[in-house]
């Protein structure tokens, strides 16, 4: 499966599943390319219902859905692939049991080190970040631009995440950020289309 350069929306955690849907439906008609569903609840049946209902848009419109951590839900719920962190399933262990044409990503905070790993074991984008200071992890690692430079050289494509706003998203994407991964910047806005769109607007031209 493709992964397209442009904007990549990640969830916010929400039992209103009508309007995780609406938001996720009106960035992607702004312009996203790729979603990642993110809840950390023990809410089995919500975050089963919430995958579902995100597979199917994301079905319709030709946009590919992830889930965060659990590639079990991933599996069960038909998404795309599935995201890694750290402490997650191996890269390995989510590439069998999802199959060889799932989307596995692989978040590499900043490290240039874990990123070449990733890619040597088959992941299918890595992710680095934090850029900026961000409101959803205020206390994550932070990268430089300096890693999305190096990391061209890696052959797969790239994702910047950490406070990404159109006003400093430019640099990221001239750096060599293939996807620019953002939540509050979307979920926080008065309308999420336009906020999407001037996201992915960005690479228009590149």
């Amino acid at each position: 499966m493709m992964i397209r350069r442009g904007l990549y929306l990640l969830t916010r955690e929400t039992r209103d599943t009508a309007a995780l849907v609406a938001t996720v439906r009106a960035a992607i008609a702004g312009g996203a390319v790729l979603v990642q569903y993110r809840d950390k609840s023990n809410d089995a049946g919500s975050r089963s219902e919430q995958v579902r209902a995100l597979v199917a848009l994301g079905r319709s419109a030709g946009v590919p859905i992830l889930v965060n951590d659990d590639v079990s839900l991933a599996r069960e719920c038909g998404a795309a692939g599935v995201h890694l962190g750290r402490d997650d399933a191996p890269l390995d262990e989510a590439r069998r049991s999802l199959g060889p044409g799932a989307l596995v990503g692989v978040s590499c905070y900043d490290s240039i080190e874990r990123a070449r790993d990733a890619a040597r074991d088959g992941a299918s984008y890595v992710a680095f970040g934090s850029f900026h200071a961000s409101p959803t992890k205020p206390g994550a690692a932070r990268a430089t631009i300096g890693l999305l430079e190096t990391a061209r050289g890696l052959s797969l494509p790239i994702v910047a995440i950490g406070g990404i706003s159109p006003e400093n998203g430019a640099a990221l994407v001239a750096a060599g950020a293939d996807l620019l991964a953002v939540s509050s910047a979307v979920f926080d806005a008065p309308d999420a289309r336009a906020a999407a769109h001037a996201l992915a607007s960005l690479f228009h031209g590149t």
